[in-house]
């Protein structure tokens, strides 16, 4: 680091990102040595390994793979073995029968020719492990860390390493769609995607649940829990074999076909990966692989997360940058991914991982040796190999902290991300239904926090995720109807104060978080129909219940109960998105956030998007301002009946505009706006 410091490399568009954030100036130095470092490692990446194309293909040598002529070749990085074996089912599970060879590095080879038939030695299907003496003579039977498919076997407590070669591979049927200008994402987990109290399968997922997407508008999905880990309880966040897809769903082709499917319904699809950290687990994990507590990761306490009992990589190290960038490359190129949400960045960011940290927004947070620039540096080569070698694809960081220029083209000083997740936005409605009375909601702060986010740098808006479902919290529609969803969700009951209320704002805070909280937008599966319950894994502490481990979508199929009205306004919703696309559009003009009215009114994509929070009052011949005259129309209204409205405007009114201004607007025009309701108004002599 020091040296690159010394030299320094200049930062191509530098000045465009200093132009747009004058506050950054004084930072300068900081993103020169960031840039440094990276150019300095690419370089080194083009002159050592043959080019970032060559080096980021590992997975084509490392591990097992099979040769042309039916043999194989295997490939470890232990450095602190004595000595590596091959060991499985093709040997009588001999542990010292096939050594293999020490190479420069750290690095062991092992070449077994083809069998008599010209066939593979190692069937298909059949187990294997890497057998490590360590340096003080014990021997270690290890997964691979490039192990293409683990399985748990039977009764087995551990995974089993599965070697996966099928004669007949899945060949994909679909080209993979264009990038979409507006992303709306379905946040989804396979195992859970299914009313039974089960762990649901890939094949479930294509043929129930991808209809259900593409009816419901979303053009993204993002797949959570696919690389394989143990422990199912931790929703697939403590990685435990890093290439391959969980078998506990189905097959790699199985998850093949379902990405093939997706796409062939023009559904991007997206990997939520986990190059944070990774689990613990020895026995079948990458923890301890060559039989130390380094190779992989950080040796002594900066080698574990405290709060998550798991291994943090060592990003500096060569190898640990072939194993990551391969491991990205390997889901985009095999399985067909069409990128990553980043889980964890801001654990990566610093060395602290943010661990009790409340960031405020400072500067000097984000710049300084609490920054764990090796890190950045990964999360910067590995924005720039994606969009290099798969323009297409897309790339998401979960960022809690608010790293300035996190979501900035690289020669600009930036992480290459093309989003982050706007955290706040949950954090904020969470805290607004639990502390405060309708009649005393912020406009003003409402307004802000969904407004309140970095120029030119684009942001996943959302008001609940995985995180707000999970066992210990609540959802959105849980905190609002709560135990009355047991009891009044029925259309045959009586529409209960408590039911109606919450009905009602749960369309008007998902559309205003759609329309005005960022560049994207999402959802986590079942949310759109206010979801009852909550999310708990099996695990010793239910019983190994299933019970909150599954997804109830009959619920919202159900004519005789209430969830199909929030389905419905949720399908709509996107589907007026996917006509407008305001998403893409440049951030919305907000022209009202009036207290005491509790009115907010903004335009964006040539729409005029009302909402009235007031618990009681509604508003004859509201004003209201538009920027551009003419006659609008309603295109969306929360108070419908097919949405459990109030039917209470009529959609046949023609809206004309006078040439009056109001509130910095040109134009104004005239509006009913009952009492809890949103109204989205579309020009309509404008052509769509």
């Amino acid at each position: 680091m020091a040296a690159a410091v010394a030299r320094g490399v200049s930062v191509p568009e530098l000045p465009r990102l200093l132009a747009r954030d004058p506050y950054l100036a004084p930072f300068v130095p900081d993103f020169q040595r960031r840039y440094t470092v990276f150019h300095d490692r690419l370089k080194n990446i083009e002159e050592n390994e043959g080019g970032l194309d060559t080096f980021s293909k590992s997975y084509k040598t490392f591990g097992v793979n099979q040769l042309v002529d039916g043999g194989l070749y295997c490939k470890e990085w232990a450095p602190g073995a004595e000595a590596v074996f091959l060991s499985g089912d093709f040997n009588g599970w001999n542990p010292f029968s096939h050594p293999y060879k020490k190479i420069d590095y750290g690095k062991w080879e092992l070449f077994i020719p083809p069998g008599q038939d010209g066939f593979s030695p190692v069937a298909h299907g059949s187990k294997l492990k890497v057998v490590i003496r360590s340096k003080n003579g014990e021997i270690l039977y290890r997964i691979s860390p490039w192990a293409k498919y683990v399985a748990r076997v039977g009764t087995n407590v551990n995974y089993d390493w599965i070697h996966w070669e099928p004669p007949l591979p899945y060949l994909r049927k679909h080209p993979q769609p264009k990038k979409p200008k507006s992303l709306r994402i379905y946040e989804s987990h396979v195992g859970i995607a299914s009313p039974e109290g089960k762990v649901a399968s890939y094949k479930n997922f294509t043929y129930n649940i991808l209809p259900k997407i593409k009816d419901l508008g979303y053009n993204c999905v993002q797949l959570m829990a696919i690389m394989e880990h143990a422990y199912y309880a931790s929703f697939g966040y403590q990685i435990t074999s890093f290439f391959a897809a969980s078998s506990r769903y189905g097959t790699p082709d199985d998850l093949k076909e379902l990405i093939d499917i997706a796409h062939s319904l023009g559904i991007t699809v997206l990997l939520d990966v986990v190059h944070s950290h990774a689990s613990n687990n020895s026995e079948d994990g990458l923890n301890k692989f060559d039989g130390t507590d380094s190779c992989f990761f950080h040796s002594g306490p900066r080698g574990t997360h405290s709060l998550w009992d798991s291994r943090l990589f060592d990003y500096s190290n060569w190898e640990v940058l072939r194993f990551l960038l391969s491991n990205l490359r390997w889901w985009i190129e095999e399985y067909g991914f069409d990128g990553f949400r980043f889980d964890g960045v801001t654990s990566m960011l610093y060395h602290n991982h943010g661990i009790g940290t409340g960031f405020s927004g400072d500067y000097h947070e984000y710049f300084g040796l609490h920054v764990d620039e090796d890190a950045l540096v990964y999360l910067i080569m590995a924005n720039h190999m994606i969009h290099l070698l798969h323009p297409e694809s897309i790339t998401v960081a979960e960022d809690v902290s608010g790293m300035p220029a996190l979501c900035c083209p690289i020669a600009q000083g930036g992480g290459g991300f093309d989003y982050r997740l706007a955290m706040a936005i949950p954090d904020k409605w969470i805290q607004i239904i639990k502390e405060l009375k309708d009649e005393d909601w912020n406009m003003g702060n409402i307004v802000h926090t969904l407004t309140n986010r970095r120029y030119e740098e684009k942001y996943i808006a959302y008001a609940e995720s995985h995180d707000q479902a999970l066992v210990g919290d609540k959802t959105l529609a849980f905190r609002l109807m709560d135990a009355e969803m047991y009891t009044n969700m029925s259309v045959l009951s009586p529409l209960t104060p408590v039911i109606d209320r919450g009905i009602q704002l749960h369309k008007m805070i998902r559309l205003i978080t759609h329309a005005l909280g960022g560049e994207g937008y999402l959802n986590f599966m079942g949310n759109e129909f206010g979801h009852p319950e909550w999310l708990d894994f099996p695990r010793t502490g239910n019983n190994e219940s299933y019970h909150y481990a599954r997804r109830q979508f009959h619920l919202a199929d159900d004519h005789s109960l209430r969830y199909r009205f929030l389905n419905a306004f949720d399908r709509d919703m996107n589907k007026l998105e996917e006509r407008f696309g305001w998403l893409a559009s440049p951030p919305a003009f907000v022209t009202e956030n009036h207290e005491s009215n509790k009115v907010i009114i903004f335009e964006r994509a040539n729409l005029i998007f009302i909402f009235n929070f007031h618990p009681s009052k509604s508003y004859t011949e509201y004003r209201v301002g538009a920027e551009t005259p003419g006659k609008y129309k309603i295109a969306l209204d929360s108070d419908a009946p097919e949405y459990g409205g109030h039917q209470r405007l009529d959609h046949n009114t023609e809206y004309f505009t006078e040439q009056y201004s109001h509130n910095f607007r040109s134009n104004s025009l005239l509006v009913y706006i009952p009492s809890r309701v949103a109204i989205v108004l579309q020009n309509m002599d404008i052509p769509n």
